[in-house]
């Protein structure tokens, strides 16, 4: 197993097959666990770099055990953030793994790290520590909350950072805050680092040089409050969460149909308003009434006209008002569950799932959201925990005996 990436070949008979991904023989390694270094490794590997995911031997990322979602054995989050990625089990206290290790990052052009705070300093690990070491490396310290604040020594979990950062104020309803359903401040956390990464790679081109990056979930969840911030810091004024809709405009938000589905309707200007009041509604005393002509009136007055709203709502199917709604060019959608989404026939119809393969069964997965008809995203296999173990060590060197030794002293 060689540590380039190589791909096809293509023949004058296959004209149309994939060319080579984007990240084709680059080497990244992940000292990661839970969420987010693993989405931005995971990336990584979509676009075809080779992605080798360093654990623990005793029971590898901490997410292959929060839930067995997965035949009762592979956890979601890991199912999710994990497939196409080997594993590497080594002992790092132990001096054979550590320099097993060493070897690995210094044929790196990528190294990633979300361990807890100070863990990767003491190994040598951290990026600074890397790149003064490797100069072509690309090496990204991800932790809670970055470097140089009383809060950098803190452990940081995805509902911390949330609450921390002012998320979960401007979720749910006014006096009850909730944190997003999705880990936003893992995943931006992640994708922070995705987008460094290639903008490292692309200056690296040009310099030969790597580069040391640090990223804070808190500042990525602060930055994506950028929105909620600046109204407060322009206006003076802090707006309330109110549920399914958004302070900023109105109308937007989710109405019951006869039918008994939940419509989510959307304007986000006056000529919206103003066709849904005429043309959707048949209200055209709405459209001229003065309360409702500018959309920071229409906030204002957000209680009285949805109860307009929702009284048309009551008096059609929700298959009636979308129609009416995309006639007059108004945006709307249907209020989903988690199984809706699963079936969801616009899913279907672009053939966004796959079937991925796991040490306990098939996975489905949806692919990468980058559409490019010469891609052909790999979506390999989720690996066991020290499933590469014997393959990576040999490609460094070591002797059948020497990994015997290592797996018999407990190293890998």
């Amino acid at each position: 197993m060689s540590f380039v990436t190589t791909s096809a070949e293509t023949t004058p008979e296959s004209p149309a097959a994939p060319g080579p991904l984007p990240l084709a023989g680059l080497l990244v390694v992940g000292l990661e666990q839970a969420v987010a270094a693993p989405i931005a490794t995971r990336h990584l590997a979509d676009l075809g770099a080779r992605v080798v995911k360093v654990e623990n031997p005793r029971g590898g990322d901490m997410a292959r055990s929060y839930d067995g979602a997965w035949h009762g054995e592979i956890g979601a989050h890991f199912a999710w953030l994990n497939r196409g990625k080997e594993s590497f089990a080594v002992n790092l206290r132990d001096p054979r793994g550590a320099a097993a290790l060493e070897e690995l990052v210094a044929r790196a052009d990528v190294v990633v790290q979300n361990l807890a705070p100070g863990a990767a300093a003491r190994r040598g690990l951290a990026a600074e520590q890397l790149h003064a070491r490797y100069p072509r490396v690309v090496a990204v310290d991800i932790s809670g909350y970055g470097e140089g604040g009383p809060l950098s020594h803190k452990r940081a979990y995805d509902l911390l950072v949330q609450s921390e950062s002012g998320s979960c104020a401007i979720t749910g309803h006014e006096g009850h805050p909730a944190k997003a359903g999705i880990p936003l401040a893992d995943i931006g956390g992640g994708m922070y680092t995705l987008t460094s990464v290639l903008a490292a790679l692309y200056a690296r081109n040009a310099t030969g040089r790597g580069a040391a990056i640090q990223v804070g979930l808190f500042d990525a969840a602060v930055e994506w409050m950028g929105y909620a911030l600046n109204y407060t810091m322009g206006s003076g004024l802090v707006q309330e969460p109110n549920g399914v809709s958004s302070p900023a405009v109105a109308p937007y938000g989710n109405y019951r149909t006869a039918d008994d589905q939940v419509l989510v309707v959307g304007t986000t200007n006056n000529g919206e308003w103003q066709r849904l009041a005429r043309e959707v509604l048949g209200r055209p005393d709405l459209a001229d009434d003065k309360r409702f002509t500018e959309n920071d009136d229409r906030v204002r007055e957000r209680a009285p006209l949805d109860v307009e709203i929702a009284a048309w709502a009551r008096t059609v199917t929700l298959a009636d008002a979308r129609e009416q709604l995309d006639k007059a060019g108004i945006g709307n959608a249907r209020l989903n569950t988690v199984p809706d989404v699963i079936d969801h026939p616009h899913l279907a119809a672009r053939d966004r799932w796959r079937e991925v393969a796991s040490p306990a069964g098939p996975v489905r997965a949806v692919l990468p959201p980058p559409v490019n008809k010469d891609w052909a995203f790999p979506m390999g296999e989720i690996p066991a925990v020290g499933q590469h173990n014997e393959a990576i060590l040999r490609e460094l060197g070591r002797s059948p005996d020497e990994i015997a030794a290592l797996r018999a002293d407990g190293v890998i």
